[in-house]
């Protein structure tokens, strides 16, 4: 037992620190984006470890992100108060589309030449959708979670393939967080735009 918890601490870790994330994010808590730096910081090393390029590099634009989001959270509103939930604007939706297929494409072409990645697509593709999924939340979009629950449930697949069970445990539980999330974000929006 000592032996599996030594092998997968890292893993456990991040996870704890991922469960707190998700449900911050629920919440909509600002305190969600300095949880989220944390384990990022440490998702660096463990997708590093376990040959998972593309997310391990995304970590690194999610550590961008976090600071992003934390300051678009407090100053992103024209008014003194904190940014409101709203609809993702129909007007970027394609252009995002294109985004995602062009970077899913590119990372996934990267990852084939490169490294010895035995899963380029799926890696690239959560990427590549993980890097709109982000930006949304830091906008603050309601259709950010959608999203979310396209990268978790391939996420939890490729996870338990390349054996980061606890972490793939937890990207199942994203799933029906995000669901919930979706939920509860709606009747926050109506209730402040009510």
């Amino acid at each position: 037992m000592m032996e599996f918890l030594a092998e997968h601490w890292l893993d456990i870790v991040t996870t704890v620190l991922g469960l707190a994330y998700i449900l911050l994010e629920y919440k909509a808590s600002l305190w969600m984006w300095l949880v989220g730096f944390l384990m990022q910081a440490l998702g660096i090393v463990l997708y590093y470890q376990k040959g998972l390029y593309a997310d391990c590099g995304m970590e690194f634009y999610y550590l961008a992100m976090t600071v992003y989001g934390y300051w678009r959270w407090i100053h992103g509103s024209t008014s003194k108060e904190a940014l409101p939930i709203r609809h993702f604007p129909k007007r970027l939706i394609l252009p995002w589309m294109l985004l995602i297929a062009a970077v899913w494409g590119i990372i996934y072409w990267i990852l084939v030449t490169f490294t010895n990645s035995n899963v380029p697509l799926a890696d690239s593709f959560t990427t590549a959708l993980s890097i709109v999924g982000i930006w949304a939340l830091a906008h603050k979009y309601l259709e950010q979670w959608f999203i979310w629950i396209a990268v978790d449930v391939v996420t939890c697949v490729l996870y338990f393939y390349k054996d980061i069970p606890f972490k793939a445990s937890l990207y199942a539980l994203y799933v029906f967080i995000a669901v919930f999330g979706y939920i509860k974000w709606r009747k926050m929006m109506v209730k402040d735009n009510g």
